[in-house]
């Protein structure tokens, strides 16, 4: 399937703030991200890079701030996003490609078959096994492969190399890499290098 670029937008968040059990999380946090940008989120443990994530693909509500996409018909983040969280969100009772063909009729935008997103994450002899069977590195790529399946501008991704032996992280390194060729933009929570050169970092916390 022929994929054209992606429509010119950008996101930006002011001022963003985190409250979690009464707690200060984070204040006054600002970033922007654009087409074929990408932004690593870095910061201790517990500073809030995964709520961050969680506010900004709509799971959690800010405390303060503001976020908004400029372009794109001034549609919602969430509708523009993927995310790939710490759990994997797979049900382990459906097979690999069950799991992206269900996310593919969910999220909309068809991109590429389960078939084909399974092949480029390396896993198209586990399609027609149970999510239960595989190891967790493998579930984690078949998670990943969910961003393949349907076609969103903005990857939301934390952690994203976890669980990843040193080839499955090149080949995330390159799929990342081929979607900021596209116009594509993504924000990613890591501890370690995401093989980017471009990517801009911002840090969470002291």
């Amino acid at each position: 399937m022929t994929q054209t670029p992606f429509q010119d937008s950008r996101l930006r968040v002011e001022n963003l703030a985190c409250r979690r059990g009464g707690r200060l999380i984070f204040d006054g946090v600002s970033l922007s991200l654009g087409n074929g940008e990408a932004l690593a989120l870095t910061g201790r443990n517990g500073a809030g890079k995964s709520s961050l994530i969680a506010m900004l693909c709509g799971r959690l509500r800010p405390d303060g701030g503001s976020i908004r996409i400029e372009g794109a018909d001034e549609a919602e983040l969430p509708e523009l996003s993927h995310l790939v969280g710490h759990r994997d969100g797979l049900k382990t009772a459906l097979t690999a490609r069950e799991n992206l063909a269900f996310a593919q009729d969910l999220l909309g935008s068809p991109a590429a078959s389960p078939e084909a997103a399974l092949e480029a994450v390396g896993l198209a002899h586990v399609a027609t096994l149970p999510v239960g069977y595989l190891s967790a590195g493998q579930r984690r790529r078949v998670a990943l492969a969910r961003l393949l399946v349907s076609r969103r501008p903005y990857w939301l991704l934390d952690e994203p190399m976890a669980a990843l032996d040193t080839a499955s992280q090149a080949m995330l390194t390159g799929l990342m890499r081929a979607h900021l060729l596209m116009g594509g933009a993504i924000l990613a929570a890591t501890h370690g290098p995401l093989g980017l050169d471009a990517a801009r970092e911002l840090r969470i916390g002291p």
